[in-house]
C-alpha cells in the first residue's frame, strides 16, 4: 500500500536537462555515468541504453579530449535520455558539445581558464537553453582553499561553489545545478546542508567515490538519506566501484524507500528464521530476479510464518504468507487462495504480473479519462 512521503523538500529554482525537470518540486531524478571509453561509440551507446532500461533519468559521460567531443556527438544520436557532458579545463570541448546537442555541461567555471573562456561557454550555453552543473569534490579543491584551511573540510567544499557561482551570477547565468561531493559523510552532508540556506539553485547530491557495492551502497544510503530526509536533494547519483546499472537500481531503492518516487516492486520480506515455512531467501532472490523489468508500482510482501505475515499482507498489493501444509495468498490485502511449495516462485511471479498488469491498465484508463 503506497503512501505518500512526510518529507518536505527544499523549495529550489527549476532547471531542464533535455526533457528532465531537476528542481522546483520535480521528482527527484536518478542519474549515473558512463565508464566505457567514450570514443567506443557502440560500448557507450549500450551501456547507456542498459542504464535508461534500469531506470537512469539523466546520464553523464567524460568528455576528456575533442576526440570525445566528436565521439559524444555520434552517441547522442543513438540515444533518448539527456546526456551531460563532463569536462574539465578545456573550454573548447564545452563548445564542441553544445553544437553537438548535450544537454547540460558539467564544468566548474573557476578551472574553465580565463574569463573570455568562461564567458564563451556561458553565452553557448544561455543561446542553446543549456543548463550547467558546478561540481566541487572535496578531492580536486583549489589550492588556495587547501592552504587556507588545511584540508577539505565542509567550509572549503562550500566556499568553492560559492566562488563558481559568483561567476555565473556575474554572468546573469542562472539555470544551474551545483553539487559539494565528498566520500566522507559528515563533510559532505555539512556542506550540503549550508550551501543549501545559501543559494536557490537545484542540487545534485552524491557520496563520491563512496566504494564498491556493498560498502558503497551502504555509505550513499546513510548520506544521501540523511539529506532526502531534511528534504534537500533534486538529483542524485550513487557512486560504486560497480557495474553503473547498480548506481541506478540503488538510487532507486533510496527514493523508493523514503517514498519520493516509485517505480517497479516494493518487496517486505522477512529475514527468515526457523519459522518459516518456505525458502524465504531462495525465494525472494528469484523474485527479484526475474521480476526487474516491472516498473509499475507494486508492494509485494514475502514472509515466512504467519508471526507478521498476513498483517504484512494485509498492507500489500501481493502477500504471501508461509503456512503448513499450504501458504495463504493475498491480493490487495484480502485473503485469497492458497499456494504450495510446488512451483512457488513460478505461480507467484505469475500472480505479481497480473497484478501489476491490471495496475497500469486501471491507471492508463485514468490518465486516458483526466
Amino acid at each position: 500500500m503506497q503512501f505518500e512521503s512526510p518529507i518536505v523538500r527544499r523549495v529550489s529554482r527549476q532547471i531542464m536537462v533535455g526533457d528532465v525537470p531537476v528542481g522546483g518540486g520535480a521528482p527527484i531524478s536518478v542519474q549515473s555515468m558512463t565508464n566505457t571509453d567514450t570514443c567506443d561509440v557502440d560500448a557507450t551507446v549500450g551501456q547507456i541504453r542498459r542504464l535508461q532500461d534500469a531506470g537512469a533519468d539523466i546520464v553523464r559521460v567524460s568528455v576528456p579530449s575533442m576526440d570525445a567531443a566528436e565521439a559524444f556527438g555520434a552517441i547522442k544520436k543513438q540515444v533518448e535520455v539527456p546526456l551531460v557532458a563532463d569536462i574539465h579545463f578545456d573550454y573548447r570541448i564545452a563548445l564542441r558539445v553544445a553544437d553537438l546537442g548535450v544537454d547540460c555541461l558539467r564544468i566548474n567555471p573557476g578551472n574553465i581558464g580565463r574569463e573570455h573562456r568562461i564567458r564563451a561557454v556561458v553565452d553557448k550555453a544561455r543561446d542553446l537553453n543549456i543548463p550547467i552543473r558546478i561540481g566541487v569534490n572535496a578531492g580536486s579543491l583549489e589550492k588556495d582553499l587547501q592552504k587556507k584551511y588545511g584540508e577539505p573540510t565542509p567550509d572549503a567544499l562550500v566556499e568553492s561553489a560559492l566562488r563558481h557561482v559568483e561567476i555565473l551570477d556575474g554572468l546573469d547565468f542562472h539555470d544551474f545545478k551545483v553539487s559539494v561531493k565528498a566520500s566522507d559523510i559528515f563533510m559532505a552532508t555539512a556542506a550540503y546542508r549550508k550551501l543549501a540556506k545559501l543559494i536557490e539553485q537545484p542540487l545534485h547530491l552524491g557520496i563520491t567515490e563512496a566504494g564498491g557495492l556493498r560498502s558503497g551502497t551502504v555509505k550513499s544510503a546513510i548520506g544521501l538519506g540523511a539529506l532526502l530526509l531534511d528534504g534537500i536533494g533534486d538529483t542524485l547519483r550513487v557512486s560504486l566501484a560497480a557495474d553503473p546499472v547498480e548506481e541506478v537500481k540503488v538510487g532507486w531503492d533510496l527514493l523508493k524507500s523514503l517514498r519520493l518516487r516509485s517505480k517497479g516492486i516494493n518487496f517486505i520480506a522477512c529475514p527468515s528464521c526457523s519459522r518459516q515455512n518456505f525458502d524465504v531467501v531462495k525465494t525472494m532472490n528469484e523474485l527479484e530476479t526475474r521480476l526487474e523489468d516491472v516498473t509499475t508500482s507494486l508492494d509485494v510482501a514475502v514472509i515466512g510464518c504467519i508471526v507478521n505475515g498476513p498483517g504484512e499482507a494485509k498492507e500489500a498489493d501481493v502477500g504471501l504468507t508461509g503456512g503448513t501444509p499450504s501458504h495463504a495468498i493475498y491480493v490487495d490485502g484480502k485473503p485469497s487462495h492458497k499456494m504450495k511449495n510446488d512451483n512457488l516462485v513460478d505461480d507467484l511471479e505469475r500472480l505479481i504480473r497480473e497484478k501489476a498488469n491490471e495496475k497500469a491498465e486501471r491507471e492508463a484508463d485514468i490518465i486516458a479519462k483526466a
